[in-house]
């Protein structure tokens, strides 16, 4: 079986695969203070709740945004799993052209998005992954990344407001029934997720209009049900999108 890691700045995403199905996933949050052992602790509880145990593995993969997590992370592969892990960087074996100034600068989660969007679904394509930044992917028809866009996440401008304005609260990121607010909480609920729809549909239009064509636009992470359901241009949201890349990437460079 393969072990598949999505680390990013607020949460790691854990899934199992056993060929090509995914069998359980987890999600804990980021903490770069936590020690290979802690994160050990941790993940194999999640294993034993699925009835798993280290010995079923046989590789695993990570892609991380959060460098300084990854000795701790590849530390705890070899002492629990007396594996070492894949890690998506530089050099490996993507299948997928990179068209950006310095591909180097392409976060690991893009490429394995867009890795996945393209075998699930063909190209050309805008993946949206709603996480602690809000990203925009953009696969040609040739299967090429041609770029994207990268703006600040739901939780993130949520938080400055509540630390930026002295007299608004901190809230919880729910969807209000209106738009039209009558409290200061439905207000800023509506400011937000309302006006990320607006941020999102409008990205999305400048792209298609720039880029052309007729692609199909496609939402993941953990932030994606939250704007989808109301967005003009996101046609499915995908879930499993980043794991299935890892998957995906692994066995192109097993060889």
């Amino acid at each position: 079986m393969l072990l598949v890691f999505d680390v990013g700045n607020t949460n790691i995403v854990m899934g199992v695969y056993q060929g090509e199905r995914l069998l359980r996933s987890w999600r804990l949050s980021t903490d770069r203070n936590q020690t290979a052992d802690e994160y050990g602790v941790k993940i194999l509880a999640f294993l034993a709740q699925a009835c798993l145990n280290p010995q079923d593995f046989d590789a695993a993969i990570i892609s991380s945004v959060v460098p300084p997590l990854m000795p701790a992370l590849e530390r705890m592969m070899r002492q629990c799993f007396h594996l070492d892990p894949l890690v998506v960087g530089p050099g490996i074996k993507t299948g997928l052209p990179i068209l950006y100034d310095n591909p180097r600068e392409v976060g690991a989660d893009r490429i394995v998005n867009a890795v996945a969007g393209y075998e699930r679904y063909g190209g050309p394509l805008i993946i949206v992954d709603f996480g602690t930044a809000t990203t925009f992917c953009v696969i040609d028809g040739q299967g090429r990344y041609l770029g994207g866009v990268i703006s600040p996440g739901i939780g993130i401008s949520a938080e400055a407001l509540f630390q930026r304005a002295a007299k608004l609260p901190r809230i919880e990121l729910v969807k209000p029934k209106h738009v039209l607010g009558r409290n200061t909480v439905a207000s800023m609920q509506s400011g937000i997720i309302y006006g990320y729809i607006g941020l999102v549909d409008g990205i999305a239009r400048r792209l298609i209009d720039e880029t052309g064509g007729q692609p199909r636009v496609i939402a993941t992470g953990g932030m994606a049900e939250l704007v989808a359901d109301e967005s003009a241009t996101i046609e499915l949201v995908d879930d499993s999108l980043t794991l299935e890349g890892l998957r995906l990437i692994y066995n192109r460079n097993r060889g």
